[in-house]
């Protein structure tokens, strides 16, 4: 089972030895940020900074920082596991495109330990301040970068709804903190959140915010998963840790938080209220320019009667967001399948940000498969802003980054074998001319067929494998040979 809450996780964290309490006081002003990141870097441990400069709260860090520490905090054995229990929903019938995608999460709705339950009385709202009571400058956000605009929340899980629909999304976003009241809302262009303030400003309405710290594993990580905008991301929490996930009414705005949350924010979002946000150092690497983001006004905080915010550390990789992305995608496997049917596995390099690269295996079948499945990824939700889709056969290891390399690099004649299109790209994407969109590239590194061109003497040649009778031969002699 997974960890319902923060505090459980950190105190089995703390019992296997993987977690350190910092007792000497640091300064979230680039001395945590520095500490964090080479900590991290390291494998090393979790952290819980009990004396943090200018704060009264202990600050959380390094928590998912790795593989092994991820897995416990959802209850897993290894992240296919949940990969396979997705699968398991999909068949017998494997419904196609979005609509079985949508088919499939639907089933979830109907799993009496899936859907949120919604409670009276919660840990997140033993304390309560209003009005002049709330000061923003005592919880602990990060300055973590020499060249930052300011302090920021960085793991501060984000609710709204769309004001036509009332559907829920659930979204991580950098935070920065203004000043006492108010926080920067860093709302991309492709986000959900961006799409139901801008709903709420052409309705001339102001917007309820409410965003939660300290959540349920399973919770922080549905945050992060790129569902389509009409599923709720507490579903997938429910079914990740195994049991329906607590909700509590929040105390000024319409809206539902993790009853085993920390720290809870509510506001209204003025329709227009904007302010400059950033630079900040994301986790491209590099840093992300000043930009006018809506500012949220803060009216209400909740939290525990002893609370504890925790965060995360961004930058140039590896950083605390590899565990999630690798997470993601191994948990989106059978899900992507349903789309895009002819893929056998596939692999987003942490280097690449996780939506920069796509390494994918097919069993190919016909000419120019590898084309169709590059346009089919570009057209799959989240993965519309890939901007490099290397295509390998089957028997390729996709995470074995040597080899994919060594089919891409020796299997493609660039002039037949390169497809450059043009299309949506990240928001925070630096390299493209224009904000927004650019140029993306397809490789097709499999081997090639007769009918798509290839037509030399003998056609595509044999990969080089050596005698299987031998090769058990040497390994059965192996000490022998004194090695």
């Amino acid at each position: 089972m997974a960890y319902d809450d923060l505090r459980s996780l950190l105190r089995a964290l703390e019992r296997d030895r993987d977690l350190v309490r910092v007792k000497a006081e640091v300064d979230p002003h680039l001395e945590v940020g520095e500490l964090v990141d080479r900590v991290n870097k390291a494998g090393g441990p979790a952290l819980l900074f009990e004396n943090v400069k200018g704060s009264d709260l202990p600050l959380a860090m390094n928590v998912y920082g790795t593989d092994r520490r991820l897995l416990k905090a959802l209850g897993l054995s290894s992240y296919d596991e949940i990969s396979e229990k997705i699968g398991g929903l999909l068949k017998p019938e494997l419904p196609q495109g979005f609509v079985g995608f949508r088919e499939a999460f639907g089933k979830l709705g109907a799993m009496t330990h899936v859907p949120p339950k919604k409670v009276k009385d919660a840990p997140v709202q033993e304390v309560v301040q209003q009005g002049d009571e709330v000061d923003l400058e005592r919880l602990p956000a990060l300055f973590t970068w020499p060249e930052d605009g300011g302090s920021f929340f960085n793991l501060g899980l984000t609710h709204t709804k769309d004001p036509d629909t009332g559907v829920r999304n659930l979204g991580l976003y950098r935070l920065q903190r203004h000043d006492r009241r108010t926080i920067g809302m860093h709302w991309q262009i492709h986000k959900d959140s961006r799409n139901h303030y801008q709903v709420a400003a052409r309705r001339g309405e102001k917007l309820p915010v409410a965003i939660a710290f300290g959540c349920p594993p399973a919770v922080t990580y549905a945050s992060t998963a790129p569902l389509p905008a009409d599923i709720d991301e507490y579903l997938l929490a429910g079914f990740l840790q195994g049991k329906r996930v607590e909700m509590v009414d929040c105390k000024t705005v319409p809206l539902q938080v993790p009853a085993a949350a920390e720290v809870v924010l509510e506001g209204w979002l003025e329709p227009g209220e904007m302010r400059p946000e950033g630079p900040f150092g994301d986790h491209t690497g590099f840093y992300t320019p000043q930009e006018p983001f809506p500012a949220l006004t803060i009216d209400c905080v909740t939290m525990r009667k002893r609370p504890l915010l925790q965060s995360i550390v961004v930058g140039r990789p590896p950083t605390e967001d590899g565990p999630l992305g690798r997470a993601t995608e191994r948990f989106f496997l059978p899900l992507l399948k349903v789309i895009v049917p002819d893929i056998v596995d596939y692999h987003l390099p942490e280097s690449g940000g996780f939506h920069n690269c796509a390494i994918v295996a097919i069993d190919k079948r016909y000419p120019k498969h590898a084309q169709k499945v590059m346009h089919a990824i570009w057209g799959a939700h989240m993965m519309s802003l890939t901007k490099l889709i290397v295509v390998v056969d089957k028997d390729c290891d996709v995470r074995n980054l040597h080899e994919v390399s060594w089919r891409a690099l020796g299997n493609v004649d660039y002039a037949r074998d390169l497809t450059v299109v043009e299309g949506p790209v990240d928001h925070l994407d630096h390299a493209s001319y224009q904000q927004f969109w650019g140029g993306k590239a397809g490789i097709d590194a499999t081997a090639k067929l007769p009918e798509e061109g290839y037509t030399r003497d003998g056609g595509w040649p044999q990969m080089i494998e050596s005698d299987p009778r031998v090769a058990d031969l040497v390994t059965r002699r192996w000490k022998e040979y004194g090695l």
